[in-house]
């Protein structure tokens, strides 16, 4: 029996080692050195909307600053600090305050400041200081920056109590905020933005705290260089205009709408834009535009009111002028199927006109621009953006001098003269926030529901208010 026993202790000892040299041929995790051309970056969850879109954008210009590839991965909120402690990543492109005060993290140059705001349900008594809110059911997202205000507020008001939920993203957390499951939340103004619309019956009780200056995250080990590149990046970003551009295609359109208005767009969503979906599908086919945009359009212009006429004697779906009918062979303006496809050609064909450097999104808020006012008064504007230094092929720039084409002073310096230009600004912004609604209310992928514990996935780049105008019967 000895030979076998031993046998098998020798088969034992090769078992062994093949298992010890597996292992350590795949280790856990290995962070690759920044400077091999792969970055490994978390940003926030993609159910985060605008915030999400602009950190990743952002994450892929440093990318191309420095022609290293980008390797995303999205982490719930309350996972980043711990990941970035087990050099899981680089760094988090996650919109975080700097101020926050987190052992082993370090942050890059601030690049927006935001305020943090208490929101409220508005039909019950809203607070209007902290010492209200121990009569309110108050809560935040587990391991946000929000949490962490509050933590620093109770050094001073140690009756300040709070929910956490571990579960929930900002939007989540509103949505109990609306459905009156709690009174009140926490989020920053910009989170905010992106969700009044869809909760009209959400509003700000008061700002609370300190405003919160964003940055980038790091591990307290990580490479200087790589800080002092960011840092350069951002320099960079900011004296080009690219850092502005990139904050208006995200958050200059949050327009909150008047409360009557969010109501009846999101009920006109489900109640008369079904009706007419099949024909801006042909008419988005027509053109390779999204369907959304043109639907967002044709809401600003008629509310989806095939019979709108204005005092002007524009009319139809897309309010279209005689002139521009005629132009676009249309027999019947009052016909939807004709409105439409005819708005979406003469849209299409007012971006085939302008400079082809212009890239999108601008080519895009520039055309609805002319589509309002009229090629001629945009070139106008442009021309009043270059006279100041700015660049008339960014929106965001665009759009301040648009608004001076009713001023003597500007317009009889101009080829085209006078023109409503604000009105202009207001319908492209007002479209942009319509626009934006419909892409949430009706994705045209379903969105992947997301464990809450943090995983690693790659992901694809992505690439004050003033009052509506009356809108057409």
């Amino acid at each position: 029996m000895r030979a076998p026993l031993n046998y098998l202790k020798i088969v034992f000892a090769v078992l062994l080692l093949l298992l010890t040299a597996c292992s350590e041929q795949l280790p856990a995790w290995q962070l690759p050195a920044w400077q091999d051309g792969k970055l490994v970056v978390i940003v926030p969850e993609p159910s985060l909307g605008a915030e999400s879109e602009f950190e990743r954008e952002l994450a892929q210009l440093f990318g191309k600053h420095l022609n290293t590839e980008i390797v995303l991965i999205s982490s719930p909120q309350s996972q980043i600090f711990q990941e970035l402690h087990r050099q899981r990543a680089h760094f988090a492109a996650a919109a975080l305050p700097s101020g926050v005060n987190i052992h082993s993290i370090q942050f890059g140059p601030s690049y927006q400041i935001v305020r943090e705001q208490v929101i409220c349900n508005r039909e019950t008594k809203l607070p209007r200081k902290i010492s209200d809110l121990s009569k309110k059911q108050l809560a935040v997202v587990a391991g946000s920056p929000q949490e962490s205000l509050l933590h620093e507020l109770r050094k001073k008001s140690p009756s300040l109590l709070w929910q956490t939920r571990p579960h929930l993203t900002i939007q989540g957390l509103l949505k109990e905020v609306s459905l009156g499951t709690i009174n009140c939340a926490l989020a920053n103004e910009l989170q905010f933005s992106n969700a009044r619309n869809f909760f009209p019956n959400l509003a700000v009780a008061f700002n609370i705290g300190s405003p919160s200056k964003l940055a980038w995250a790091f591990s307290q080990d990580t490479d200087p260089s790589l800080i002092k590149e960011i840092e350069v990046f951002f320099t960079q970003i900011r004296k080009d205009g690219t850092l502005n551009r990139l904050l208006d295609q995200y958050y200059g359109h949050s327009i909150q709408f008047k409360l009557v208005d969010a109501r009846t767009f999101i009920r006109r969503v489900d109640n008369r834009l079904s009706k007419y979906r099949p024909l801006f599908d042909e008419a988005a086919a027509a053109t390779d535009e999204d369907w959304r945009l043109l639907a967002a359009l044709s809401y600003q212009e008629s509310h989806w009111n095939p019979l709108a006429t204005s005092f002007t004697h524009v009319r139809g779906m897309m309010m279209l002028t005689e002139a521009t009918a005629d132009q676009m062979k249309v027999k019947n303006r009052l016909d939807p199927r004709e409105s439409i496809m005819a708005g979406s050609k003469y849209l299409k064909m007012l971006k085939g006109q302008l400079p082809e450097r212009i890239t999108e999104p601008d080519l895009t808020w520039m055309a609805l621009a002319a589509y309002n006012q009229g090629r001629g008064h945009l070139e106008d504007a442009r021309v009043l953006t270059q006279r100041a230094g700015q660049n008339p092929d960014a929106w965001s720039d665009v759009k301040k001098w648009m608004r001076r084409l009713n001023q003597p002073g500007y317009y009889k310096t101009l080829k085209y003269g006078y023109a409503r230009g604000g009105e202009a600004v207001i319908l492209v912004e007002n479209i942009r926030s319509y626009y934006n609604m419909l892409r949430k209310m009706r994705p045209e992928v379903v969105p992947i529901t997301e464990e809450f514990s943090f995983s690693y996935r790659l992901t694809d780049p992505v690439k004050e208010p003033k009052e509506l105008p009356e809108e057409n019967p």
